[in-house]
């Protein structure tokens, strides 16, 4: 045990003991030596109530969700200062969030059934306390594994889950929690596995319907998760929840206007719901109806003005530009001590995008840095273990392990992977692709990633993968491959070829070769400030934790540029390296590159892109449908006085 550890220890033991300015004082030990340490933090905001230092422990507090936004027992702490001071509004607000980011908070939960209780809110009392009743009846470990999971312990969440089911095979809450572990862990077909299972065992079980209905959205199996939906609807189709997961189903699978139709039934029933106003708004935009999306958002945040949601839905059209009014709003929301976090993120970035397109850069860059600096604290992302992650392909995908397995693997020749960094002009090189007779346009599929999850094996801190790479066998390297063509299938219309856009697959390019030694594979490049600088300003929805900081995205660009010098090295002729500043200079001649590539003939409809009528899911959705133009060019110029951090990180790329 280290020194720090044996100090929390201690401090704990004090605090139990009611030894509160004993563990006080060994909590500010640990923060003399980490002033961000969120157990001593923790430990000293509750030490700091009990001695009735209120404004100690307020300042405590502060620091910590300031250090971990989403710690769910650092909001119980300030719902137990908050009564201590008798604020009874600002208790059941803090108690509230508490249990919105760990719902294994019994504590939380009583506590807001006696403040509603005592607000003559009596239904809401009852649901609260039903919760607390819940967890109270949950075997204790099971309680162990849901804190565990919702602190951001998901081994030992894990290790725990794993024992109790080896005892109680058949209980489906540990199933569920075991499933929810997989899910945040990438481990997506051993979740869907379990949640497929628990459901068997309670077909009527609503909780794990839903559960099971997002492990198949995420590992994009449409239309089964389409399927739960509809069984649900089929149960109650009067009641909103179910009519709202059916319409967000039914766009995944491209039936808009039945997801119209249900958002429809939803505002018929909850008049002016910020939430379903919101995914209608995406659905509009998804399908190239821009001015109903910007109307859907703006309805949004009319009937709830701290929606940040709808706020960057907006900002993220790049065409949109906020009113005086909207702008004085946000300022409004952004300057409230309670604003939730992910309203604040939300926010944030819309902020920086509304001063940018006022030229007011140095406004602009606060609050695009505000908003990278909460997700960075919430991500905890480590360029240092990224860097590890990559040089380890380079180690052991060497020109040997492709001499051993040549001509091994599924020969299909139909994917075409588009890879590279968020950001890099992919979205563009797709649509041109996919503007062809012969090419099928999908998604940012998440099959290779979840493959190599798997390869990683399962022994707490020691990935088998890559290495493992070279004891494959040539059934194993082909069912493999056989697996994602068969597996991809649900997402093609019928064309010969069809495009994987996921652009952390270039992580995995021997990977894929190994099992997909016919496909081809393109790498999305471009100048890498304005690369960096764009993904920067971009909040992602999940998977681009590196983008939240300049020195975090400027790292990673070398990084992957180092990379891909090596899969060059080993791979000759392998991947077709497309600039996108050679795009802006010389479409047709760009197109005829790619073409040839993917063994393609020529067709004029590549050229006339911006006319493919197709859904489009990622940021540039509505820059690619205009014709090429260079709006993003050097856009990170009117920055440079705020970003010698990436300059310096991407010196060695440039």
């Amino acid at each position: 045990m280290s020194d720090r550890d044996e100090m929390v220890v201690r401090a704990q033991k004090a605090l139990q003991a009611g030894d509160f300015a004993g563990g006080l004082a060994l909590a500010g030990q640990i923060l003399a030596d980490d002033p961000a340490d969120s157990d001593a933090l923790y430990m000293a905001a509750a030490a700091s109530r009990y001695l009735k230092r209120f404004d100690d422990a307020q300042d405590y507090l502060d620091r910590l969700h300031a250090a971990s936004p989403e710690y769910g027992r650092a909001w119980q702490e300030a719902g137990h200062l908050a009564r201590a001071k008798n604020n009874d509004a600002a208790a059941l607000a803090a108690f509230t969030r508490a249990t919105q980011f760990n719902p294994a908070l019994e504590a939380s939960w009583r506590a807001q059934a006696a403040l509603l209780t005592a607000n003559g809110r009596p239904a809401e009392a009852t649901a609260a306390a039903g919760q607390a009743d819940r967890l109270k009846a949950l075997p204790r470990e099971l309680l162990a594994v849901s804190n565990h999971l919702h602190e951001g312990r998901l081994l030992r969440a894990e290790e725990i889950c794993r024992a109790f089911l080896r005892q109680n095979p058949r209980n489906v809450e540990g199933m569920r929690l075991l499933a929810q572990i997989g899910i945040k862990l990438g481990i997506l077909d051993d979740a869907e596995f379990l949640l497929e299972s628990a459901v068997t065992f309670e077909p009527d079980n609503v909780q794990l319907r839903l559960d099971y209905m997002d492990a198949l959205r995420r590992r994009q199996k449409f239309a089964q998760s389409r399927e739960q939906a509809e069984a649900l609807h089929a149960q109650d189709p009067s009641s909103p929840l179910f009519q709202s997961h059916l319409a967000i189903e039914s766009m995944q699978t491209s039936d808009y206007d039945r997801a119209f139709e249900l958002f429809d039934q939803v505002l018929d029933k909850v008049p002016n719901d910020p939430a379903t106003l919101t995914s209608r708004g995406h659905a509009l935009k998804t399908t190239g109806a821009q001015d109903k999306a910007v109307a859907s958002y703006q309805a949004a945040f009319a009937a709830k003005p701290d929606h940040g949601d709808a706020y960057y839905a907006l900002a993220n059209l790049k065409t949109y530009r906020f009113s005086d009014q909207e702008m004085a709003a946000m300022r409004a929301q952004i300057d409230r001590p309670d604003l939730a976090f992910m309203d604040r993120v939300h926010i944030s970035f819309a902020l920086g995008k509304a001063y940018e397109d006022r030229k007011d850069y140095e406004q602009s860059f606060r609050f695009y840095e505000q908003g990278n600096s909460l997700k960075r604290a919430q991500t905890r992302y480590s360029a240092d273990t990224m860097q590890e992650e990559l040089a380890r392909q380079k180690q052991h995908c060497t020109p040997d392990l492709f001499a051993k397995h040549a001509g091994e693997g599924c020969l299909a020749p139909d994917p075409i992977f588009i890879l590279g960094l968020p950001r890099a002009g992919s979205t563009l090189l797709e649509q041109i692709l996919a503007s062809h007779s012969m090419v099928d346009g999908t998604l940012e599929l998440p099959n290779i990633l979840a493959l190599a999850h798997r390869l990683r094996g399962r022994k707490a801190g020691q990935s088998l993968y890559p290495q493992v790479l070279h004891d494959l066998t040539p059934e194993q390297l082909a069912k493999f491959g056989e697996d994602f063509i068969e597996n991809t299938r649900i997402h093609r219309q019928g064309a010969p070829f069809f495009i994987d856009k996921m652009p952390n697959n270039f992580r995995h390019i021997g990977l894929i070769h190994l099992i997909l030694p016919n496909a081809k594979i393109i790498d999305a490049r471009r100048d890498p400030m304005d690369c960096c600088f764009s993904g920067f300003k971009q909040l992602f929805a999940e998977g681009q934790e590196f983008t939240y900081g300049l020195s975090e995205v400027g790292r990673y660009y070398t990084d992957y540029v180092d990379l891909m010098d090596h899969w060059d090295t080993v791979l000759p002729g392998k991947v077709l390296r497309v600039q996108h500043e050679d795009v802006l200079d010389d479409l047709e001649g760009q197109v005829h590159r790619m073409l040839d590539h993917c063994g393609l003939p020529f067709e004029e409809a590549c050229l006339n892109f911006h006319q493919t009528d197709r859904a489009v899911r990622t940021a540039s959705s509505e820059q690619v449908r205009k014709p090429i133009n260079r709006s993003g060019q050097n856009a990170w110029k009117p920055f440079e006085p705020w970003l010698d951090e990436l300059k310096e990180a991407v010196g060695r790329a440039s």
